[in-house]
């Protein structure tokens, strides 16, 4: 009898193990709790491309940058959509040129009424060319007061860098160090791009070159030239006086070629430099850019190499 119960009491108290046991296994595949949802990045709005290159070159991670005009559209051809309200109201953080050149945004950040955007104007501080109509142009319209494509000056678009640095830290001062260290890189990469272009031009002080519409000022200042243009804004048709007046600047200055825009292409300047005897090469003035190149702050630095070694041949015989 007691043999019996000894052996039934084992059988219980193993039936009890594994009751133990599958309870057991069963904790261990209950799932993890979840974990805290991460801060959201900050939501930066851009304009147009350099606005965006520098934005983005500062932000790093710390932001979600996203431009409001298409790159493939220049800032003179935007034409606000619905969406552009919605990205607005989403953001915390608006950058810009400034200037003037986003003629549309003051009426659409009031459209928007989002109490909580902060607006960076990148050209705060910059010292600014007037944008004179000294060619008596009778088109009705230009850039304004003064020429705002300040970020073709290297030297002022590292002012814009600082500005647009401080902007973030105030908007985002958890990431203040990000943004200070990733505006210094910015900034050291620009301070020798200037130098590299700078010695490239040096030959150069003094000469002339033609653009398609009035973006180069910034530019020629810096490096010593001379800026002419066919036309003030790049959506305008040159008139029979804007061909004759610059084809005296080509005879009187023996220019070589003739610079067209990316957004404009060669088409505008082909028939005039095959009257005159030159070529037509390029200049991007960096309004617009295709997606990838956007995305990319070193499309900046490549672009302005690039238009400096085109200049270089330009100016060859």
């Amino acid at each position: 009898m007691v043999g019996r119960l000894w052996r039934g009491g084992r059988r219980v108290a193993a039936g009890v193990a594994s009751l133990a046991l599958g309870l057991a296994g069963c904790s261990a595949a209950a799932p993890p709790k979840p974990e805290a949802p991460k801060p959201k990045a900050l939501q930066v709005v851009t304009t147009f491309v350099p606005i965006t290159l520098f934005t983005r070159a500062v932000a790093g991670e710390c932001a979600e940058v996203r431009p409001l005009i298409p790159p493939q559209i220049g800032p003179h051809d935007f034409q606000a959509r619905p969406a552009d309200l919605a990205a607005l109201r989403d953001a915390r953080v608006l950058v810009k040129n400034g200037l003037g050149i986003e003629a549309f945004l003051d009426k659409l950040i009031a459209a928007a009424g989002s109490p909580q955007l902060r607006v960076i104007d990148s050209s705060k501080g910059v010292a600014t060319i007037a944008s004179a109509d000294n060619h008596g142009h009778d088109h009705g319209h230009h850039h304004g007061p003064v020429n705002p494509h300040i970020w073709l000056d290297p030297q002022r678009a590292v002012q814009q860098v600082n500005t647009i640095r401080d902007g973030l830290i105030a908007a985002d001062p958890g990431c203040a160090s990000t943004y200070r260290r990733n505006a210094e890189r910015t900034v050291a990469a620009l301070r020798s791009l200037d130098a590299e272009i700078a010695g490239k031009l040096q030959p150069y002080r003094g000469k002339t070159f033609v653009a398609f519409h009035d973006f180069a000022p910034y530019f020629a200042q810096r490096y010593g030239l001379r800026a002419d243009y066919l036309v003030d804004l790049p959506e305008i048709n040159p008139s029979p006086a804007d061909l004759q007046r610059v084809a005296g600047i080509v005879r009187r200055s023996q220019l070589q070629a003739l610079m067209s825009e990316p957004q404009v292409g060669a088409r505008s300047f082909n028939a005039l430099a095959k009257d005159l005897g030159i070529r037509v090469s390029e200049f991007d003035g960096l309004e617009t850019a295709t997606p990838a190149a956007a995305a990319n702050p070193d499309t900046y630095f490549k672009v302005m190499r690039a238009n400096t070694a085109r200049l270089q041949q330009s100016f060859s015989r």
